[in-house]
C-alpha cells in the first residue's frame, strides 16, 4: 500500500499473470534457474569461509581479514570481467572464469586444511576476483529480451532482486548448516561447486544471450562506463547503501550478542531480506508513471525513512520481536531502490557497456557494504547496543544527498549513451 502511494505508479496484472509473462520468452526459465544456481554458491560463501577458517585455524580475525582481501580484489575483478562480457560475449567469457575460479578456492581449502603459512589464504581467497556476476548477466539478458518493453524491464529487475534476496536469506543458513553438521569444508566446496555449475548451465542457454553490440559512431567503444555522470551518481548512491547493508548487519548481530541471544541475529537479518524480497515482487506489479530518476529518488526517501524504524527499536531497547518488525519494514525500502537503480544503469548505458556498468555499480556496493560493517563493529565495542543503527539511518541519508546533488544526470538518461543505446539496437535489429 505505501509503495502504490509513494511511486505514484498505476496497479498492474496479477502476482501470477504479471511474472508468468517474463517466463514466456523461450529459455528465460532455463537461464533464470541457472543464475539462481551461481547466486546462492555466492550468498553461501562469505559464512563457509568465516566458519572454515575460524574452526581449522581458530582466529576469527585471520577470517575477517582474508574475506576482506576477497572483497577488495573482487570490488576491481568484477567490473573487468564484465568489461570482457561486453566485447567477447557472456559465454566465452563465463566459463573459462567459472572453470578458473574453481581452482584457488580449491587451493584455499587445502592450504587451511593442511596448515600452510596463513599468506597462503590470503593469496588463494584474493585470486578468487574473476567470478562471473551472474545477476548483472541476467539482467543483461531481460534488458535484450523486453528491450522495446520498460513495463517488462520493470518487472524482470523487481525479479530479480527478489531472487537476490531469496538467495541471501536460504545461502547463509545453506552454508553454515553445512560446515557445522558435515565438515568446516563442506559449505565452501559446495558452493564453490553450485557456482561453477550454475555458470556453465547459464553460459549454456545460448538463445538468450545478448549479442555483441555493433560499433557505434556516437561513442568511443572503448573507455569507463564511469565516463557517463549518471553511472557516477549511481554508484556513489550504491556505495553509500551498500553501508546500510553492512552496517546493518554487523549492528543486528551485536544487538542480539548483547541480549544474550546471539543465533538470534540469523533470524533477524532473514526479516530484513524477506521485506526486501516481498516488496520487490509486489514493486514489479505497478506500472511505473514517473521517470526512473524520479522513482529512484523516492525510493532512497522512502529507504531513509523506514530505516528510522530499526534506529528507534536499537535505541530503546526493544524485544526481538519489535525490532524484528521493524527490520522487515526497513527491509522494505531496499527492493525498490536497487529495481530502479539497475533500471537507470540499463537505461544510461549503451548496450555495449551494459555488463561492464552493473558490476561497476555492484562493486560500489560491495565496497559500502565492508566499510559500513568495519564502522559498525568499531561503534559496536565503544557504544550501548543499539547505537549503531544509527549508521544505516546516517548512510541511507547520505545516498539521499548524493542523489539528490546528481538528481540531473539521472533525469536525462535519453543522452548520448542513449542515443547510442537506439542506435545499437537499429543495427541489431536490422541484423
Amino acid at each position: 500500500m505505501a509503495s502504490r502511494a509513494l511511486f505514484a505508479s498505476t496497479p498492474g496484472p496479477s502476482l501470477l499473470a504479471s511474472y508468468r509473462r517474463l517466463f514466456a520468452a523461450p529459455g528465460a526459465a532455463a537461464f533464470t534457474l541457472a543464475g539462481l544456481l551461481g547466486r546462492l554458491a555466492l550468498s553461501m560463501t562469505g559464512v563457509s569461509l568465516v566458519v572454515l577458517i575460524a574452526e581449522r585455524r581458530g582466529s576469527y580475525g585471520l577470517a575477517g581479514t582474508v574475506a576482506a582481501a576477497g572483497l577488495a580484489t573482487g570490488a576491481i575483478g568484477m567490473p573487468l570481467i564484465g568489461r570482457l562480457v561486453d566485447r567477447h560475449g557472456q559465454a566465452r567469457v563465463a566459463v573459462p572464469a567459472a572453470l578458473y575460479n574453481a581452482v584457488p578456492l580449491l587451493g584455499l581449502v587445502l592450504c587451511v586444511r593442511l596448515g600452510a603459512p596463513d599468506w597462503t589464504l590470503y593469496a588463494c581467497w584474493a585470486a578468487c576476483a574473476a567470478a562471473p556476476n551472474l545477476g548483472g548477466m541476467a539482467r543483461a539478458r531481460w534488458a535484450h529480451l523486453h528491450r522495446n518493453d520498460p513495463a517488462a524491464r520493470h518487472v524482470a529487475n523487481s525479479l530479480e532482486q527478489a531472487l537476490d534476496e531469496l538467495c541471501f536469506m536460504a545461502g547463509p543458513v545453506l552454508g553454515m548448516l553445512l560446515c557445522t553438521t558435515v565438515a568446516p569444508e563442506a559449505g565452501l566446496l559446495t558452493a564453490g561447486t553450485l557456482g561453477t555449475a550454475g555458470t556453465l548451465l547459464f553460459a549454456a542457454q545460448r538463445r538468450t544471450e545478448p549479442p555483441l553490440a555493433a560499433g557505434s559512431p556516437a561513442a568511443p567503444r572503448h573507455g569507463s562506463p564511469l565516463r557517463t555522470p549518471g553511472l557516477r551518481v549511481l554508484v556513489l548512491t550504491f556505495l553509500a547503501t551498500g553501508a546500510v547493508f553492512g552496517s546493518t548487519e554487523i549492528t543486528t548481530v551485536a544487538y542480539a550478542d548483547a541480549l544474550g541471544h546471539k543465533p538470534v541475529a540469523g533470524g533477524l537479518l532473514a526479516l530484513v531480506a524477506a521485506g526486501s524480497c516481498v516488496a520487490g515482487l509486489l514493486f514489479g506489479l505497478l506500472a511505473p508513471r514517473s521517470a526512473p530518476g524520479v522513482r529512484f529518488l523516492r525510493g532512497i526517501a522512502t529507504m531513509a525513512a523506514l530505516l528510522l524504524l530499526p534506529l528507534a527499536a536499537g535505541l530503546g531497547g526493544a524485544g526481538f520481536g519489535l525490532l524484528g518488525l521493524a527490520l522487515f519494514a526497513a527491509g522494505t525500502g531496499t527492493a525498490p531502490t536497487m529495481v530502479t537503480g539497475m533500471t537507470l544503469v540499463q537505461e544510461l548505458l549503451p548496450q555495449r557497456q551494459l555488463n561492464e556498468g552493473m558490476a561497476v555499480a555492484v562493486s560500489g556496493i560491495v565496497i559500502g557494504i565492508s566499510a559500513g560493517a568495519a564502522i559498525a563493529g568499531t561503534v559496536a565495542e565503544h557504544a550501548p547496543p543499539g547505537t549503531g543503527y544509527a549508521l544505516p539511518a546516517a548512510a541511507a541519508g547520505l545516498a539521499l544527498l548524493i542523489a539528490l546533488a546528481g538528481r540531473r544526470h539521472l533525469a536525462r538518461p535519453g543522452g548520448r549513451a542513449g542515443a547510442a543505446e537506439n542506435s545499437e539496437r537499429t543495427v541489431s535489429a536490422a541484423g
